[in-house]
């Protein structure tokens, strides 16, 4: 009897274990499937976040370098073109003026990088009308917080047009004559250069430069504009100075003034002195602009005396109104005589009246009607677009 109970005992007790171990079991294999469970969603996670890194690497790769590296890249692109109709009694004629591109780097805080590529006329080559110009091409170097140096290729200081002369900049389809034919818009040499901005408002340019290198005879003789050498192996007997002091503390006020002066602008075919007078005067009130500029070439020389172009000289005036953030109006008078001093009338007037119509703020539309007078006769119908970005 003893026995039995004994045996029926670790019985129960062995089945009771053996109950116990499998329930265990279930639920340690319950567990693991649990797991294997979550590794495997997490294993779809990993691979469907590497799947979305490869697109976007692959997008990134497949874009411009400019735009695939722009959080970390200091190189700037931009630009401006214009394309002019101009209406005369003679002719008509439809012209893009000019596509430049502007390329920029940012080397650190102090150290920097600008160029400026021009293409005039939309074509060049032999017999064509255009020609491509490299119109800046510097390195500029911040000394101190109040005194920067440049050297390379870049605009002179001179004039209001000479370094802005963006389209949405400016009124008039055409340059005014004055800057282009006296100054002479646009106008670049190569060299050195430094800007000092003190306190008060003023800021002083000084630069050594390439000089012009003009004819000595035919019928650009001792002519400003064509003295021009753009830098292009030209002519270095003779070098330029060149200077100009501008003042802007007192709102809406711009004053400057340059002077430059060349030993020999002849580059040693004569002994031809010249010195460039400039000021101008920018005021600016509400909706209302007055600009104006004089300009005049002294050239100390028995060539230039012969011809009258000792002296050159002009100036304009310019009045504008702009009606709404879109919407302006101006006139400008000019008056220009490239043989001042030969006493005779060659005085050559211009007065333009005429609207601009920006789309954007970089985009403009332009209208304007000249009327010439002194030494030219006639009148001009002109209309233009011009952007810039």
């Amino acid at each position: 009897m003893k026995k039995t109970i004994l045996t029926s005992a670790l019985i129960s007790i062995l089945f009771s274990g053996s109950a116990q171990a499998s329930q265990e079991t279930d639920e340690l294999r319950k567990l693991i499937e649990l797991q294997q469970q979550q590794l495997e969603m997490l294993k779809k996670r990993l691979d469907e976040q590497e799947q979305k890194l490869e697109v976007t690497a692959e997008v990134v790769e497949s874009q411009p370098t400019s735009i695939a590296t722009e959080a970390n890249s200091a190189t700037t692109i931009g630009g401006y073109g214009e394309m002019h109709y101009n209406h005369t009694d003679t002719k008509d004629t439809i012209d893009f003026h000019r596509f430049v591109l502007f390329f920029g780097h940012k080397f650190n805080d102090r150290l920097r990088f600008f160029s400026e590529l021009e293409l005039e006329h939309s074509i060049s080559g032999d017999g064509q009308p255009g020609e491509v110009e490299l119109e800046q091409a510097y390195i500029e170097y911040d000394v101190t917080e109040n005194l920067s140096a440049k050297g390379g290729l870049f605009l002179l200081p001179v004039g209001i047009m000479n370094e802005t002369h963006e389209p949405a900049t400016f009124y008039g389809v055409e340059r005014n004559p004055v800057e282009k034919d006296i100054i002479p818009t646009t106008w670049w040499e190569g060299g050195a250069g430094i800007t000092y901005r003190p306190a008060g408002g003023w800021t002083i340019d000084a630069a050594i430069t390439s000089g012009l290198d003009v004819a000595t005879s035919g019928s650009n003789a001792y002519k400003i504009r064509n003295g021009r050498s753009k830098v292009g192996k030209a002519r270095a007997d003779s070098f330029a100075l060149t200077s100009r002091v501008k003042y802007t503390a007192i709102q809406g006020l711009e004053l400057a003034a340059s002077v430059q002066f060349q030993d020999d602008i002849t580059q040693g075919d004569e002994a031809v002195e010249a010195t460039l007078l400039t000021a101008h005067a920018i005021y600016q009130n509400g909706p209302f602009t007055l600009r104006a500029l004089y300009a005049s070439w002294d050239l100390d020389g028995a060539g230039p005396e012969a011809i009258g172009r000792d002296e050159q000289t002009g100036f304009y005036v310019e009045p504008s109104i702009k009606l709404s953030d879109k919407f302006g109006l101006f006139a400008r008078y000019n008056e220009w005589d490239n043989e001042a001093g030969s006493g005779s009338d060659h005085e050559k007037k211009q007065t333009t009246i005429g609207l601009n119509y920006w789309l954007h703020e970089n985009v403009v539309l332009k209208a304007d009607w000249d009327d010439f007078s002194g030494s030219l006769d006639g009148d001009a119908f002109n209309l233009g677009i011009g952007y810039q970005f």
